[in-house]
């Protein structure tokens, strides 16, 4: 009797062990699935260049992780001549789950790609190869978008100066590794509202902007918490210390007190200021927010923003914006 009872068990045991290397092998194998590329051929205006490097730049800001980067000054300011180039590193020491590399996004990185593989990549998370991209990189997102907004995007890429990078490939951790293919999902493409319903236009320019992702604190496992959206203090270490983002809901301690005016004025303070930051010295505030590349955005889109962030739920969340490297050190 005690033999077939271990038997039972240990059979039990292997049955149990082989579904779940079915499992880890179909999210392996199987995933991502959002279906092939777009067939698409875009014929670039240069109007449609022009309206992509605004939003490549200064809305999206796709240029800013996908180029290089100068953490020793404020803001971490775009080195100029790095435009598209790749390599921004994203590891375990700033929270990843392993680690992850902007890719070369240049015709030096992405020439030989059809403009379907990219639009793919940018609204779906699935890579030429049909590998799964991290989302550091907010697809999610860019899903929701108008196509058109995307397409545009696309045609200003093959207008960048190609730039050879050698890039290392992506290295998740355990379980990441599995995870990251359930990501990927395809979206129903979204609608562009007229600029005049300034709410549902502001809600389409911070989700383009990716306000939420940076603006929303997080669990351990990198999930938003709930009830707290917009509401800030989600960490970013820095080689300085460790900044928090703001409140940005319409609560006293978020921008309540802020006026139109006041929270655009914030942004166009950095206007032409790429190349005149200062140095940070060790201990002093740094942000990971790139300031110097929103402040391109229009009066028009950021005031719309404004708009939008005014109808969120307030929460009240005071946020301490900056613990200096030595602070964290005594802490632990």
């Amino acid at each position: 009797m005690k033999k077939r009872s271990v038997k039972i068990v240990v059979g039990l045991l292997a049955t149990l062990i082989l579904l779940v290397a079915i499992g880890l092998a179909y999210v392996k194998l199987a995933l991502p699935d959002v279906g092939p590329p777009p067939d698409m051929k875009i014929q670039a205006t240069a109007a449609q260049i022009e309206h992509g490097k605004y939003l490549a730049n200064h809305v999206a800001v796709c240029v800013d992780c996908h180029s290089t980067r100068d953490m020793t000054k404020m803001f971490g300011p775009m080195i100029v001549g790095t435009e598209g180039k790749g390599g921004e590193k994203f590891s375990p020491e700033q929270g990843f789950p392993g680690t992850f590399y902007s890719r070369n996004i240049t015709g030096a990185g992405v020439g030989d790609w059809t403009d379907g593989e990219i639009y793919r990549a940018i609204t779906t998370g699935v890579s030429r190869d049909g590998s799964a991209l991290f989302p550091v990189m907010p697809y999610r997102n860019y899903g929701q978008m108008h196509p058109d907004d995307i397409k545009d995007i696309i045609a200003y890429l093959r207008s960048l100066k190609p730039i050879p990078n050698s890039i290392p490939p992506t290295a998740p951790d355990f379980p990441m590794n599995f995870i990251v293919n359930t990501i990927p999902a395809k979206q129903e493409p979204g609608q562009k509202p007229d600029t005049t319903d300034r709410i549902a236009y502001g809600k389409y320019v911070s989700t383009f902007a990716s306000c939420g992702e940076c603006h929303t604190p997080v669990d351990g496992q990198g999930q938003p918490l709930p009830g707290m959206e917009m509401a800030g203090g989600r960490e970013f270490p820095m080689p300085t210390g460790m900044v928090r983002s703001m409140n940005i809901t319409p609560a006293k301690t978020g921008i309540g007190t802020w006026t139109k005016a006041a929270f655009i004025a914030r942004f166009k303070t950095y206007a032409g200021q790429l190349e005149k930051q200062p140095t940070v010295q060790e201990g002093e505030f740094n942000s990971i927010m790139p300031w110097l590349m929103y402040a391109g955005m229009s009066e028009q889109d950021l005031g719309a923003i404004y708009d939008y962030l005014r109808t969120v739920k307030p929460v009240e969340n005071k946020v301490d914006r900056f613990t200096s490297k030595a602070k964290l050190v005594a802490i632990r």
